[in-house]
């Protein structure tokens, strides 16, 4: 098939190649932009320690997203089925790195590993293919071959990592964990939506027209992928992980200042003046005590010596 070609799977097009066969699905696109100015509008109102590089991408991803989708039911041919698909495949990827990393703490060796590993199964399993009486990897010969769940198959990878990790952080209390497990109960609502496109497209009609429900997968993948960037602002970056496991320097330092690290050659001046303190406090404290203890006694000796008649002692007496 030609790159240029014509592609038609969903019932909005039908087998129409006109530019505006998909008024529906191409305005829900929509969602897609909309979750990319919500992350970044949440992003900027962080402080800017607890900002990385990490979430800028993801929200361009998501941007990438809605445009590579607006293209494709645009123009429906091989070339924007590439830029709808691509975008996707590389923000599931990115985000499950991201997600091992920042949120579970895996190191980031065995992090790329499980990455390439989940690439490996993306890659198997969009070699898997449906025909009638069969699923699998098909032979040259076989007839009827046909994308699995209306295409949908190559979304379930992704939907099972989502959910094991939002139950792992579950587990932990972490923070990010309901935006994760929100956003796994809405993608298998879209996923089923997108499966049912065609077998419903003569239910969903508007104004004598067959719509389908694939407008509705972009909508709520609009919401899931929101949600995904929220919980990223829950990832905090590597400086910032480190600098938490250090008592800060000022006590009065103002909210969202990265506490300082000290070095170790200050916590050992600090031990020291720590150690001192006490010495001295303690002998001047003694010093007191004893110049207390002597002021009774010398009183009580003149007592005695007047007492006796005898002249005070002339050390004792004024100049």
């Amino acid at each position: 098939m030609a790159l240029g070609e014509h592609v038609f799977l969903y019932c909005e097009r039908g087998s129409s190649a006109a530019l505006l066969a998909e008024p529906v699905n191409a305005a829900s696109n929509v969602a897609f932009l909309l979750a990319a100015l919500g992350g970044l509008s949440l992003l900027v109102l962080r402080p800017r320690a607890e900002r990385s590089a990490d979430h800028y991408l993801l929200i361009g991803l998501v941007l990438l997203i809605g445009l590579g989708s607006l293209a494709f039911h645009l123009y429906a041919t091989e070339v924007t089925e590439l830029a709808d698909v691509l975008p996707i495949g590389v923000f599931m990827l990115v985000y499950l790195g991201f997600a091992l990393n920042r949120f579970i703490g895996v190191p980031v060796g065995w992090t790329v590993l499980l990455v390439l590993g989940f690439t490996a199964l993306m890659a198997a399993d969009m070699q898997v293919k449906c025909w009638d009486g069969g699923i699998g990897i098909p032979a040259a010969d076989v007839q009827g071959v046909r994308p699995c769940l209306n295409g949908s198959l190559f979304y379930l990878p992704a939907l099972g990592a989502l959910i094991v990790v939002g139950l792992l952080l579950e587990d932990k209390r972490h923070r990010a964990a309901p935006y994760l497990l929100w956003a796994a109960a809405i993608l298998a609502v879209s996923i089923t939506l997108r499966t049912l496109d065609m077998a419903l497209c003569d239910k969903v009609v508007i104004e004598g027209r067959k719509i389908g429900t694939h407008f509705a997968w972009h909508v709520l993948n609009g919401l899931a992928l929101f949600l995904l960037l929220r919980a990223s602002l829950e990832g905090r970056p590597d400086a910032i992980r480190a600098a938490e496991a250090v008592p800060p320097d000022d006590v009065g330092a103002e909210p969202g200042t990265p506490p300082t690290i000290k070095s170790a050659e200050s916590e050992q001046q600090e031990v020291a003046q720590r150690e001192a303190a006490p010495v001295a406090s303690q002998t001047l404290a003694d010093r007191v005590a004893a110049v207390e203890e002597e002021a009774p006694k010398e009183g009580e000796a003149r007592e005695e010596d007047e007492g006796k008649g005898g002249e005070p002692d002339k050390a004792l007496l004024p100049a």
